[in-house]
């Protein structure tokens, strides 16, 4: 049983390295070679088949026209002239709608090169997961904490160990509101029932601004590295 010959379209001008003209002779068929000629003779010798090539008459890869046809490469199997084309053609869904496409063997896209941004060392980059006026509300919290404990210790004063120097002052109710926002614990000790109240509840909002400050510090490390310069 004979093989089959099939058709195969292609471009020339365009191709290279895919598809290029080896011999030119006049009077005798073009021979060709390239990456995907290579491919096509391996096909044929592994399905048995025989082919041969030629150059889409208008040059073009193929697009749709007004009346609804089709150009080019694509025109040539839409209207089954030929079998099969040998191209580096771009996959589009217009073009999927009407051929088949194989596999595809190389994907190219356009890059842009930079100069790597220079690094500078911000002094206040540990701010940054937060915004000024947070900064400024965590403050202010602090500042009215630690009032309102001085002012539950000096309407209820604690009572203290005999002999301690320790004094319930403003100074002290205010460290000693910063010490356990920061984690570090107090040196006050606050025994009355309403001010230990008031310290269970600053210490659940400590632990919730502190946990979300690390994770936003993270995220913003993270982000900061990886950001392009062009969008």
């Amino acid at each position: 049983m004979d093989a089959v010959t099939l058709r195969a379209v292609t471009l020339i001008g365009k191709e290279e390295p895919f598809v290029m003209v080896s011999e030119n002779v006049l009077g005798k068929p073009k021979k060709y070679q390239g990456f995907s000629i290579d491919v096509l003779d391996a096909l044929s010798n592994y399905l048995g088949f025989n082919y041969e090539i030629y150059v889409a008459p208008d040059h073009k890869y193929g697009s749709p026209q007004e009346d609804g046809t089709w150009n080019g490469l694509v025109g040539e199997l839409v209207f089954k002239r030929a079998d099969i084309g040998i191209s580096a053609l771009t996959i589009t869904p217009d073009r999927e709608n009407v051929v088949d496409f194989t596999t595809r063997y190389m994907d190219y896209s356009v890059g842009v090169l930079l100069r790597r941004a220079e690094k500078t060392v911000d002094m206040f980059a540990c701010l940054a997961p937060f915004d000024l006026s947070l900064w400024a509300c965590i403050a202010g919290t602090v500042l009215l904490v630690g009032l309102l404990v001085y002012l539950l210790n000096w309407l209820n004063p604690p009572r203290l160990q005999m002999g301690s120097m320790t004094s319930t002052t403003l100074y002290n109710s205010m460290w000693f509101v910063y010490g356990s926002f920061v984690q570090q614990g107090g040196e006050v000790p606050y025994t009355t029932l309403a001010t230990r109240m008031m310290m269970g509840a600053w210490w659940l909002f400590a632990l919730i601004v502190i946990s979300s400050y690390t994770a936003n510090l993270a995220a913003f490390l993270t982000i900061t590295r990886i950001e392009s310069s062009i969008q």
